[in-house]
């Protein structure tokens, strides 16, 4: 591998927001991992398809299966709310602002442009910014601050 394959690498990895990774081909073996230490990355490894260990899928799932009692309510005022959904990419926990005492990112009648930051998803201590993919104004906010989402959840929705 030549340092052109390897600066492409971590550049892929700084784009989408990964912290660890492990490849083999050939004889040669290739770890990068920056960040967190290895522990902390268990559960990140646990989502991965190639390593799947029992424990750690097992409390990802338990945690979000109290947030649909808690988001079930919004859900069941979506049909009323007029717009499209914006919809959570990740499992973690919802936060309207930056910081305690920042104003929202994004609130009921705010026009929004595409690009924009609408909320952060906290996902194993990272804070990943969401942006809206289609300007537009928001039409309802459907999550609490601090509240746990799924994958899929809406959050916002949009017309």
């Amino acid at each position: 591998m030549d340092i052109k394959e390897l600066r492409k690498i971590v550049e892929l990895m700084n784009e989408h927001g990964l912290t660890y990774f492990d490849m083999s081909k050939d004889g040669f073996h290739l770890k990068l991992k920056k960040g967190q230490d290895l522990d902390s990355l268990k559960s990140l490894l646990s989502v991965l398809p190639t390593a799947a260990p029992a424990a750690p899928v097992a409390l990802p799932v338990a945690a979000p299966a109290s947030a649909p009692a808690s988001s079930g309510a919004p859900t069941s005022g979506a049909p009323t709310v007029d717009g499209e959904p914006i919809t959570s990419p990740m499992v973690g926990t919802f936060y309207r602002k930056p910081s305690p005492d920042a104003p929202s990112f994004a609130s009921v009648g705010d026009t929004i442009s595409e690009g924009q930051t609408l909320c952060i998803i906290e996902a194993m201590k990272v804070m990943n910014e969401i942006k809206a993919e289609r300007s537009g104004t928001i039409t309802a906010v459907l999550v609490d601050d601090g509240t746990p989402v799924q994958f899929g959840d809406t959050l916002f929705t949009i017309k």
